[in-house]
């Protein structure tokens, strides 16, 4: 048998390269954390109580999201993305939502189908109510 001198291959180690990547999300996620909206942590303020209609809600198109007040001072944010074909969705009617791509309908106090062809409900959001002021959390 002969002895074969094995040579060291060059560059990081998986342990360099591992924890290098650890550390660089790891500083993402703190810059992300240490905002400084005047919301705090949870973002930026949607609206004021006082506009979002009993009965009814609102859509912010930007975020993604509807709110809703279903019964006085009972806030409540839903997913403006169809679930049937994830269609954002605008048409807000009373407390209907409409999607423009196949007419499906979504209650905003609820979340549930009103009309097909969507069979799964809208997919609630997190926010916040803090004094005259409603966050996504």
């Amino acid at each position: 048998m002969t002895s074969e001198s094995v040579q060291p291959v060059s560059g990081p180690s998986r342990r360099t390269v591992v924890a290098a990547v650890g550390a660089a999300g790891l500083a993402a996620a703190l810059t992300a954390c240490g905002s400084d909206d005047e919301a705090g942590a949870g973002g930026a303020a949607l609206a004021k109580t006082a506009d979002i209609p009993e009965g009814g809600g609102k859509v912010f198109g930007d975020e993604k999201v509807v709110v809703s007040q279903p019964t006085a001072g009972d806030f409540k944010a839903f997913s403006t993305i169809c679930t049937h074909q994830k269609c954002p969705m605008t048409d807000l009617k009373g407390d209907t939502l409409t999607c423009a791509c196949h007419q499906s309908q979504f209650s905003v106090l609820d979340g549930s189908v009103k009309k097909g062809p969507a069979t799964q409900p809208l997919e609630a959001r997190q926010i916040s109510v803090e004094g005259d002021s409603i966050t996504l959390a």
